[in-house]
């Protein structure tokens, strides 16, 4: 069976909502990371058998398969076909292991993946205004819940005895990570900056440097007086792209390109609808027995934070070292475009194992539904 490997990922800076990547479209944002990517591998467009798109508010801005105008947008060859993909914030992590699994089918041998979300022209939950998204047959399955992520969030922090203290201070430790990160520039090399009328984007965008446990113990609880989540330990409403190339060794040879990563294996899980977010936790299992490592074999983890009582519980339950679990902070931090975080989550975690020389990379991510993705990359020494 062929090899899979990634051979370049880049994003735009996360925007907050409403903030500088607001007046910038969808399709065009994304366009801009598709170009980035066929400049940076020098590769010719029309060598690329598809795009697989992630994006999880499909209308507006977003609707008739914004991969596909993406594609358009870019200059690419009309020949060049795209699909887009919804499986809720893990949407363009699938992408990716939809990319990687065609290629080690032999079906394709050059693919993109990435994805895109404009929450500030796409509301979070837009899609649901028109109508009933779960059925009256869910819903009675599971005696009438409304499936309410933040109601997750709260059922996962009680489960496994989390306090709000400790909530806030992964929140700031999110903050204070991504602030070094940013400082270091760490993220320099995988951004793609956004022209926009006030000038060029290039940094993410919702950092708040200073951000402590005791300045987010001021907030107010997002659910009732004694709720233990809020703004301050909820990943951000966001915009943002990303893209991601991948191929086999042989063809990254023939087109001249290093490969940065080998794509090792990927795990789809369901688990509780009702607790929403605690799939990653079954997905990394999955995945470690499926490739036969332990969790101490993995050097960094991409964990996403959707609220922080996600990963605190996974790490609970993985007994993974916390340094090494999103150790340039999250989305508490920078935000969640939803459709673009699971490429997004891929790279910088490429990127984080080719500066750092470290040899796997795990990246898991929570999904509406009950649904979640776990993927497992590995460093190519140069």
């Amino acid at each position: 069976m062929p090899e899979a490997v990634i051979v370049e990922a880049v994003r735009t800076p996360i925007g907050k909502r409403n903030g500088a990547l607001a007046g910038v479209h969808p399709v065009d944002l994304s366009a801009l990371v598709l170009r980035e990517l066929a400049t940076r591998t020098g590769i010719d467009p029309a060598v690329i058998d598809d795009v697989h798109w992630g994006c999880v508010g499909q209308l507006g801005d977003q609707s008739s398969n914004v991969g596909r105008f993406a594609v358009l947008a870019a200059g690419w060859p009309e020949s060049v076909p795209a699909v887009t993909i919804n499986r809720a914030c893990g949407s363009s992590q699938q992408a990716v292991d939809y990319a990687a699994m065609a290629v080690m089918s032999g079906q394709q041998e050059v693919v993109v993946a990435g994805g895109i979300e404009s929450m500030s022209r796409i509301p979070l939950g837009a899609s649901r205004q028109s109508g009933e998204p779960y059925g009256a047959t869910a819903r009675d399955r599971y005696d009438g819940s409304d499936f309410n992520q933040l109601t997750g969030a709260e059922l996962i922090a009680r489960g496994w005895g989390l306090s709000r203290r400790q909530l806030d201070e992964f929140s700031a430790q999110s903050h204070e990570r991504a602030a070094a990160a940013i400082d270091a520039g760490a993220f320099d090399g995988q951004l793609v900056p956004v022209p926009t009328e006030a000038g060029p984007v290039s940094v993410d965008q919702g950092l708040r440097r200073g951000t402590t446990a005791d300045t987010l113990a001021a907030l107010k609880a997002v659910a009732g007086e004694d709720g233990l989540h809020h703004a301050g330990s909820s990943s951000q409403i966001s915009d943002g792209a990303a893209a991601i190339l991948i191929t086999t060794p042989e063809k990254a040879r023939e087109l001249g390109l290093t490969p940065i990563a080998r794509y090792v294996a990927g795990a789809v899980v369901g688990a509780d609808p009702v607790m929403v977010l605690t799939g990653p936790i079954p997905a990394t299992q999955k995945l470690l027995a499926r490739t036969g490592l332990s969790i101490d074999d993995i050097s960094a983890f991409e964990v996403n934070e959707a609220f922080a009582s996600v990963p605190l519980a996974w790490l609970a339950e993985t007994g993974a070292d916390p340094k090494r679990m999103n150790p340039l902070g999250g989305a508490i931090a920078v935000g969640h475009p939803l459709g673009a975080s699971g490429a997004i989550l891929m790279t910088r975690l490429v990127h984080h194992l080719r500066d750092n020389g470290l040899r796997y990379g795990l990246q898991t991510m929570c999904e509406g539904g009950g649904t979640a993705n776990a993927t497992l990359v590995e460093l190519v020494e140069a």
